[in-house]
Parts: structure tokens; C-alpha cells; sequence
């Protein structure tokens, strides 16, 4: 009996993240999409696309070392939200400073800009030998978001 309630758990757990998300060709994205996308990122390289719902996902790489980033877009072409990785000297001041103050002797890692509309945050993960947190910070230093990983 657990035997089949586990494996029935597991293919429902398979199923439903098929569903959830998909990786498609770039052929079964709307152009208006595809031409968005162009037009806003001109140098992207080693595009790949998933579909969620009607929200379309670009994955790309840009610039001379392959800066990792992600775009989405609705339907009809509009942005939802740019994310690209950066280094810790690109966060702002008051930002490093929020987490100097906030988790000291700690290291910055793994840092990415996040813009949504006019509106930009950086998301980056702050540790030290014993523990790690990962924290979502506005420009002005205010925290909008923090997990301990």
C-alpha cells in the first residue's frame, strides 16, 4: 500500500511540473514576443525559452564573458522583469551597506540586478562559515526580502 500511495506521489509530482513549466523552440514563441525580446537585448547569445502559463521566458547570456540573464514577457510582447547576474562592486552602496550593518563579517555572493517595471532590486546571497541567507534588497537599502538558506 505505501508503495503504490509513494509512487502515485511521485508521478503526480512528475506531471505537474511538466505542466508547471516547459521548454519550447523559439519557433513556438509569439513573434511579438521573439520581437520584443530582439529589440531590448540586440547582443543576446544562447537564447533558450520556457513557457509558464502565458508568461515566456528567455534565458540568455550577453557580452563578452557570457553575463547569465533571464527576461519575461507576456503574451503580447511586453516585459515583465530583466534579471542579470553582476558583481558585488556593481551593487549600490547603500545596498552593501544594509548588509555590512545587517550581517557583519559576512560575504557578498552571487549577486543579480532584478528590474520589474521602473522598479530595481538586487538579490544576493550573504554568508559565513556557519550559516548562509539569502536577501533581496531595493536601492535604497531597505530589505524587501530575507530566507536563511
Amino acid at each position: 500500500m505505501n508503495c503504490k500511495l509513494i509512487w502515485s506521489a511521485f508521478m503526480l509530482a512528475l506531471t505537474t511540473t511538466g505542466a508547471v513549466a516547459q521548454d519550447i523552440p523559439q519557433s513556438q514563441v509569439p513573434a511579438v514576443v521573439v520581437n520584443s525580446f530582439q529589440q531590448k537585448f540586440p547582443k543576446a547569445k544562447k537564447v533558450e525559452w520556457e513557457v509558464k502559463g502565458d508568461t515566456y521566458e528567455a534565458e540568455f547570456e550577453t557580452g563578452l564573458f557570457g553575463t547569465d540573464q533571464e527576461a519575461w514577457f507576456q503574451h503580447n510582447g511586453k516585459l515583465l522583469r530583466h534579471k542579470t547576474d553582476i558583481s558585488k562592486k556593481e551593487l549600490p552602496k547603500r545596498v552593501v551597506d544594509r548588509a555590512t550593518k545587517d550581517f557583519p563579517g559576512y560575504r557578498i555572493e552571487d549577486a543579480k540586478k532584478i528590474t520589474t517595471e521602473q522598479k530595481v532590486s538586487y538579490a544576493f546571497e550573504v554568508k559565513s562559515q556557519k550559516e548562509e541567507w539569502k536577501l533581496v534588497v531595493d536601492s535604497q537599502g531597505n530589505v524587501l526580502e530575507k530566507v536563511r538558506d
